[in-house]
């Protein structure tokens, strides 16, 4: 089968607490104040760090509105009192519901500027994030210097403590794990130190401090002067997973799980020409017989593909790790083999048998290339012309009979399909560079004549979701687990091929192509896959899932044969998950079609918050967001958060990592959304002794791995 391409709080912070002050006792008798309105926005102190641009990315990948103020804009607005709150119908709102500084005294933020944020905050309430800062006692800590570390953290295993998770990192195990993934490139730098003395305290996760028995605060909650604050001692960016653990109880802790938008870790795995056969990869040839990559008549084709006893191992994986695999199929593979093994497919059979254990995804029935006619009597193939020198397109009839076909066959076969979900193979039809640079203008059409409405997609060429006539693509990420190999030395032998200077025998494509990185060496045949391939796909697996990503992974059916070369990642990134994360946040796997429409709501969501046309705030425990017609609204709410409808009410979301969330729409006849929370304790925190505005912190040192992202390591 030809492939074009290969790619590799001390509560729960259940409710906003609004302790405000109440009618003096002089003024018994007088109406009371109005409650506030809360506006549902973060703002953010921008200084340019990798601290505050990780918090960002949480923040944007969510759908939670924040405003931003760049300290490094001459125009920025000052952060006054008329800058956080003023008044609306007489009563006083907030503008912001959570502050998010750079430290706890971030330069290019004047006193005055620190004194009205101080205010603001024990006025309404807000909480504070210091989203990087040192150690010392104007936060809560003492110095470092006094048995605690100031250093890097590589490959230490930080812990939420009893309070982390019976507070806002409940959804965690325990385990806090700092990435070393380059020896030598400092990674991490954290202060660890301990409360200091008198402070109002409470750590949530901790460290073992290096050379000691000693255990420093690295996330802790510091109350002072009626505010609090979450003070953060440790350097990150968005992409580390120490930060991506953490992400979720850092927002949670400064809504105080009240907000717009929502996260969750999603992971499906879709496994591609199901049925057919793949080629094989000629570690002699340096290329696969049979496909584009090696010239006509190279080689001789020696196909990989599933047998029975693989597609119960596949069953059986499925069962015992919970996570439903997607068989994307090729019905005319199964017809070619009874073809070629006297009307017998035992695959065919077991699978079928199966068939309740998988979801099935249509994937054409014969895996033609469904763009441009290819020509392929040369290495690169090229697209052929028509005699006036226009590009040549497979036909619109060819693309339905290849869509309508394996349909039928999967209807003949007793297959639970979803008639709008189709993969094309090689992904086909959509535009492919450098060759295709468009569309194949049939394509559209011919989905439109098959009611397909959900159109995988490669998201190494395409990442962001697009219409193609009146389907949505579904971005999907390819596993550097190659489609032809089935036995491990052959996925060595080709990543070695790829990924290798030609100095040392590889073809030496990583040093011309962009974005790719070489390998100081060839892998070893042996080793190689369990030690360097297996984890390092599994990381970046990983990733994406703590990512709030809803995009599934592919991979294909020569990867559960043989020698099942997938199992190692899959199993990898599962258990790595079920080590860190609690019951309540479970791994979240959609069909194709779901995926699509969670894409699809978060688009029309996200460009409704950029564009300043969501309006959502908090009074009391009532809260109400007014979002565009047609737009669905994203939220995050305590447990038993109902919606207030025109009769009664109903449940919100579903629940989630300790909370409640999902999409919602205005009820009938409603032009908005309204939400009732449960009963929240009061009070916004112990009041300590006042503390005037704390001098600027020390300056902190970022190591170059958290500057610029310490690569994954080799990725295609």
């Amino acid at each position: 089968m030809r492939h074009t391409a290969r790619t590799a709080a001390l509560a729960t912070a259940g409710a906003l607490i609004l302790a405000l002050a109440a009618p003096s006792a002089g003024a018994a008798g007088a109406a009371a104040a109005p409650a506030p309105r809360i506006d549902l926005r973060v703002l953010v102190v921008d200084d340019g760090g990798p601290a505050i641009a990780a918090i960002t990315a949480e923040l944007d990948g969510a759908g939670t509105p924040y405003t931003r103020v760049d300290l490094h804009n001459a125009g920025r607005p000052l952060i006054d009192a008329a800058f956080l709150a003023d008044t609306v119908d007489g009563r006083p709102r907030a503008r912001f519901q959570a502050v998010v500084l750079p430290s706890d005294s971030p330069a290019g933020v004047g006193a005055s500027e620190l004194n009205a944020l101080a205010s603001y905050e024990k006025a309404f309430a807000i909480p504070q994030v210091d989203a990087y800062t040192y150690a010392r006692p104007e936060v809560g800590l003492d110095y470092p210097s006094n048995g605690g570390h100031s250093g890097p953290l590589d490959g230490v295993r930080a812990e939420v403590t009893a309070a982390g998770k019976a507070g806002p990192f409940g959804y965690l195990d325990g385990p806090v794990p700092f990435e070393d993934n380059a020896p030598g490139v400092d990674e991490s730098y954290a202060h660890l130190a301990r409360p200091a003395a008198g402070a109002d305290f409470t750590s949530y996760v901790d460290a073992p401090a290096p050379g000691s028995n000693q255990r420093g605060s690295l996330v802790g909650e510091y109350r002072h002067d009626g505010r609090r604050e979450l003070v953060v001692t440790f350097a990150y960016n968005q992409h580390q997973r120490q930060f991506r653990l953490l992400a979720r109880g850092i927002v949670d802790w400064m809504t105080q799980g009240v907000r717009l938008g929502a996260a969750r870790n999603y992971f499906a795995v879709h496994v591609d020409d199901v049925l057919a056969a793949d080629d094989r990869w000629d570690t002699v040839l340096n290329c696969t017989p049979g496909d584009v990559d090696c010239a006509p008549g190279q080689g001789e084709p020696d196909p990989i593909r599933m047998t029975a006893a693989d597609a119960r191992h596949a069953a059986q994986w499925s069962a015992d790790k919970g996570v439903t695999l997607d068989m994307v199929y090729n019905g005319g593979g199964s017809e070619l083999f009874k073809e070629e093994h006297g009307g017998a497919d035992p695959l065919a059979q077991q699978l079928i048998a199966d068939r309740n254990s998988y979801r099935w995804v249509n994937h054409t029935y014969n895996h033609p290339f469904l763009g441009c006619v290819q020509d392929v009597s040369a290495v690169p193939w090229r697209c052929a012309e028509n005699p006036d020198g226009s590009v040549k397109y497979v036909g619109r009839a060819e693309i339905s009979a290849q869509i309508g076909d394996n349909r039928a066959w999967g209807l003949r076969a007793g297959l639970p399909l979803r008639h709008d979900e189709l993969v094309t193979g090689e992904h086909s039809g959509l535009r492919i560079l450098p060759q295709q640079p468009a569309d194949n203008p049939h394509l559209a059409p011919a989905l439109g004549d098959n009611a397909v409405g959900w159109l995988g997609s490669d998201s190494s060429r395409d990442r962001a979701q697009r219409r193609v006539g009146a389907a949505l693509t579904v971005p999907r990420y390819p596993m550097n687990v190659f489609y032809n190999a089935g036995r491990t030395a052959e996925q060595i032998d080709e990543y070695n091929w790829i990924y290798t200077r030609a100095a040392d025998g590889g073809s030496g494509i990583c040093e011309r192509a962009a974005g790719s990185t070489c390998l100081p060496g060839p892998l070893d045949a042996v080793t190689g896959y369990t030690d360097y391939v297996a984890p390092l796909e599994a990381r970046i697996g990983l990733g994406h899932v703590l990512a709030n990503d809803p995009r599934p992974h592919f991979i294909h059916q020569s990867n559960l044969a043989e020698d099942r070369i997938a199992y190692p990642v899959l199993d990898r990134i599962v258990d790595d998950y079920a080590a860190l994360y609690a019951d309540s946040a479970p791994l979240v796997n959609l069909r194709q079609r779901d995926i699509g429409a969670e894409l699809r709501e978060r688009a029309a969501w996200s460009a409704a918050v950029a564009a300043g046309r969501v309006t959502a705030y908090r009074i009391g425990d009532a809260v109400t967001v007014q979002a565009p017609a047609g737009v669905k609204v994203s939220a995050t709410m305590p447990a038993g958060a109902r919606q207030r409808l025109l009769l009664g009410t109903a449940a919100f979301g579903s629940p989630y990592a300790g909370t409640v969330s999902g999409w919602v729409a205005p009820g009938l006849l409603q032009d908005r959304v309204a939400l009732t929370l449960p009963s929240a304790p009061t009070g916004a925190g112990r009041a300590a002794k006042a503390a005037p505005v704390a001098p600027p912190a020390p300056r902190m040192p970022v190591p170059e791995g958290v500057r610029k992202r310490v690569p994954y390591g080799v990725t295609g």
